[in-house]
């Protein structure tokens, strides 16, 4: 197993209530367009699947969806909406599992790639993406750019969140490229529930680089799922990397 983190239960049955203004069809929507129009007739694989947040929604458009998902208790809340002929998930971790048959599209959402604690387990993953992709194939990554721009002399941390419900922030070891996100939620009665996680930061140029090793070629990169051209000031970036015909 890989040193991600596994997401626990209770953070399992709480995630797609947290996450229910990313789940909206308006939000979704340019993602699922971007998704299906590079799947185009053949399979989609989807790294790190969760409760389904993407597949689900990708294979209602008629996307054939497999998942890798490295909780069970994610899974399990998945498995609530689709069943398992409808949307196949695999049990395992995104860096070496490997599933039946071939893909036009193997794509990795929302960060999840920093799960992956090393940059020799996010490079194996990028492997693994090539590994299942057929000839032409894409594999397509939605990631942050590190915020170290925000970051003055001496300090370590940023807020991402600060609002009635959520107080958000990161701190950063520059060293070894990992980050801490913490969260402090205040649930329906008042308190606050805290929670952290640790994640490895990539720049795009080191993901070029892991594609390179594993045989893809950088295709496209743009600032959003809607096509905003990425540039200096973009937050987050979707990367696209091919698999030579």
């Amino acid at each position: 197993m890989t040193s991600s983190e596994l997401w626990t239960r209770a953070t399992a049955e709480r995630y797609d209530a947290e996450e229910a203004e990313r789940s909206s069809a308006a939000a979704l929507g340019p993602a699922l367009a971007f998704l299906t129009e590079l799947a185009g007739d053949g399979r989609a694989l989807e790294f790190a699947i969760g409760t389904g947040r993407v597949g689900v929604p990708l294979r209602e458009r008629g996307v054939p969806v497999v998942g890798i998902e490295l909780s069970e208790p994610m899974a399990a809340v998945l498995r609530r909406k689709v069943d398992e002929e409808t949307l196949p998930v695999v049990i395992g971790d995104m860096a070496t599992t490997v599933v039946p048959g071939g893909f036009t599209l193997v794509y990795l959402v929302y960060n999840t790639i920093t799960n992956l604690l090393t940059q020799d387990e996010q490079v194996e993953c990028f492997r693994n993406a090539a590994r299942h992709l057929e000839p032409g194939g894409r594999f397509v990554i939605e990631l942050g750019v590190p915020p170290l721009r925000l970051l003055p002399p001496g300090q370590v941390a940023v807020p991402f969140d600060v609002s009635e419900r959520h107080l958000g922030f990161d701190t950063f070891d520059l060293a070894e490229q990992i980050l801490v996100s913490h969260h402090f939620t205040r649930d329906d009665d008042g308190r606050y529930r805290r929670g952290n996680s640790r994640h490895r930061y990539a720049w795009p140029a080191e993901l070029d680089l892991m594609a390179r090793i594993a045989g893809l070629e950088h295709e496209r990169r743009v600032a959003d799922w809607d096509g905003t051209p990425f540039t200096q000031d973009s937050a987050k970036h979707i990367s696209v990397w091919r698999k030579p015909a």
